[in-house]
C-alpha cells in the first residue's frame, strides 16, 4: 500500500530586490463582505497531476519560482489578522497583515505510487485527498498565525501532484487559478506574469471608506449550522464530453411551448442534470407526494456584474438559491430542473448583486460549514490546463481535505477540448444508486 513521507518543509518568502523587482508597498488588504463569509469554512484545496518528474532540482526551481511569484501576490506570504474594538460587544474585525511572513512549502514523496494509480482507479483513491494535499484542519478565522498559502507537491514514481491549499478569505475559484497560472509562468522563467493581480477591493454603498473594517460579533454568537459527523465517503470524476454536453443542452431546450430559442446554457443543463441525479441516488423508492424543500445554491461570480476590474484579486462570489419540492425535483423532466435553475440564474443582475452584500452587511451572518446536501463549485472556464511549470500540462485535477462533503461537486474543465469532469463525492449507497441510474450514466462519457 502507497505511503505518502514528508521529505522537507520550509516557508517561502517574496523574492524582493533578490529577484530585481520592486518591493511591494502593499502592507494591510480590506477583507470585504465576500470574503468575510468564508471565514467559518474550510481552506480551499485544489491540486494538478503531472505525468513526468524533470531532475532533483525541480523541486528548487518549484521553491524559487514560488518566491517570485509571490512579489506579485504579497497576501499570500502574509496573515490572516483580528482587530478587537472597545465597543462593549465583544466585536471583531478581520484583514490581512502583508507582512512577508511566508507561504508554507513541503516536498514529498508517495513510494509505490504511479500516475496511472490516480487517474485509473473508478474511485478518487482516498490517499489523494487525504495526503497529497497540505494539512490544514482549522477553520479559516482560526488561522491567524498560519501560513495563508500552504503547497505540497509529491512525487511519484513517474510524476508529481502538485497541491495547494489556500486560507478561503484570500481567494475563490477565479483567484486562485490565477495565482496558480502565475506560478506556472514563473516556473517556466518568464519574468513577469500575463495578468497582474488588481488588489483594489470593493465594496457596497452602505460601507464607507473610513469602516471598511466590518465589525463582526465574536463567531460564536453567530447563528450557525453544525457540522454533521464525518461519514465514509466515495469520490469520482465524472467526465460529460463535447458531444454529450450539446445533447444535454438540447433536451434541457425542449419544453413544451418554448419558441425554439436557445435559453438554457450548457452548465445549466448539466446542472439539472447533476442535481436531479444525486438527489435520485439519494432515494430508493420513489417519492410521490414529499413537500420536502429541496435547494439548488447557485455561486454566482459578481466579477461581470459589478463590474470589476480584470484580475480582481479576492472573493467575488456569493450564493443564490431555487427552491422546489422533493416530489418536483424527481418527478419532473431535466428541462423543468433546468427551467428553474436559468430563472435564478436571469435574476442575478447587477442590482441582485450589489444588494445581496449590502443585506449582508446590514445583517452579517457567517453560516458554518455543513449547510449544503448538494453544492456545485468550480467552473468550466478556469484555465486549469493551462498551468504548465516547464514539464507539459498536467494530465487531471482534483480536489482535497475537508472541503470534500456528501452532495459536493467539483467542476473542472476536462483535460479533452469542450468536455467538462464532474468530481462528484457521495455515501457509497448514494454513490451505487447513482452508478445504476440508467438516465445519468447515459450522459457520462466513460
Amino acid at each position: 500500500m502507497a505511503t505518502v513521507d514528508v521529505i522537507s518543509s520550509c516557508l517561502v518568502r517574496m523574492a524582493g530586490k533578490d529577484n530585481l523587482r520592486q518591493p511591494s508597498t502593499l502592507t494591510t488588504l480590506d477583507l470585504t463582505p465576500w470574503d468575510l463569509i468564508h471565514l467559518c469554512q474550510d481552506p480551499l484545496r485544489k491540486g494538478l497531476l503531472f505525468s513526468n518528474f524533470p531532475a532533483r532540482h525541480f523541486i528548487d526551481l518549484l521553491k524559487n519560482s514560488l518566491s517570485g511569484v509571490l512579489d506579485f501576490f504579497p497576501p499570500l506570504s502574509g496573515r490572516l489578522a483580528v482587530a478587537n474594538h472597545n465597543d462593549g460587544g465583544g466585536c471583531v474585525s478581520y484583514f490581512i497583515n502583508c507582512n512577508d511572513a511566508g507561504a508554507e512549502f513541503i516536498h514529498a514523496v508517495a513510494r509505490g505510487m504511479s500516475v496511472s494509480d490516480v487517474v485509473e482507479p473508478k474511485y478518487v483513491p482516498e490517499i489523494v485527498p487525504s495526503s497529497f494535499f497540505p494539512t490544514k484542519e482549522s477553520l479559516n478565522y482560526e488561522e491567524l498565525s498560519k501560513p495563508l498559502l500552504a503547497v505540497q507537491v509529491t512525487e511519484l514514481d513517474d510524476g508529481f501532484f502538485l497541491g495547494c491549499a489556500v486560507n478561503h478569505v484570500v481567494v475563490d475559484g477565479a483567484s486562485f487559478w490565477h495565482f496558480f497560472k502565475s506560478w506556472s509562468e514563473i516556473s517556466r522563467g518568464l519574468e513577469s506574469i500575463s495578468k497582474a493581480p488588481v488588489f483594489d477591493r470593493w465594496f457596497p454603498s452602505n460601507v464607507s471608506d473610513e469602516n471598511r473594517a466590518i465589525r463582526l460579533p465574536p463567531l460564536d454568537q453567530n447563528p450557525t449550522v453544525n457540522p454533521a459527523p464525518p461519514l465514509p465517503l466515495l469520490g469520482r470524476v465524472f467526465h460529460f464530453s463535447k458531444e454529450s454536453l450539446a445533447k444535454l443542452k438540447i433536451k434541457a431546450n425542449t419544453k413544451p411551448g418554448c419558441d425554439g430559442k436557445i435559453k438554457i446554457s450548457t452548465f445549466q443543463a448539466l446542472s439539472a442534470h447533476l442535481w436531479r441525479g444525486v438527489s435520485r441516488s439519494r432515494h430508493s423508492e420513489s417519492v410521490t407526494n414529499s413537500k420536502e424543500p429541496q435547494f439548488f445554491t447557485l455561486i454566482v461570480d459578481a466579477r461581470a456584474r459589478v463590474p470589476l476590474p480584470d484580475g480582481y484579486f479576492g472573493n467575488a462570489v456569493y450564493g443564490a438559491s431555487v427552491e422546489v419540492t422533493e416530489h418536483e425535483l424527481l418527478h419532473n423532466g431535466l428541462e423543468f430542473v433546468a427551467g428553474k435553475i436559468n430563472e435564478l440564474v436571469s435574476r442575478q443582475t447587477r442590482e441582485a448583486a450589489i444588494k445581496s452584500v449590502e443585506d449582508w452587511v446590514a445583517t452579517p451572518v457567517i453560516v458554518r460549514k455543513g449547510s449544503f446536501k448538494f453544492l456545485i463549485t468550480g467552473s468550466p472556464r478556469f484555465d486549469v490546463y493551462g498551468c504548465d511549470f516547464g514539464c507539459g500540462k498536467p494530465v487531471a485535477s482534483r480536489s482535497g481535505g475537508n472541503q470534500i462533503f456528501d452532495g459536493k461537486v467539483t467542476i473542472f474543465p476536462a483535460a479533452r477540448c469542450g468536455g467538462i469532469d464532474a468530481e462528484i463525492c457521495l455515501s457509497p449507497e448514494a454513490m451505487k444508486a447513482m452508478e445504476d441510474d440508467v438516465e445519468f450514466m447515459e450522459a457520462v462519457t466513460i
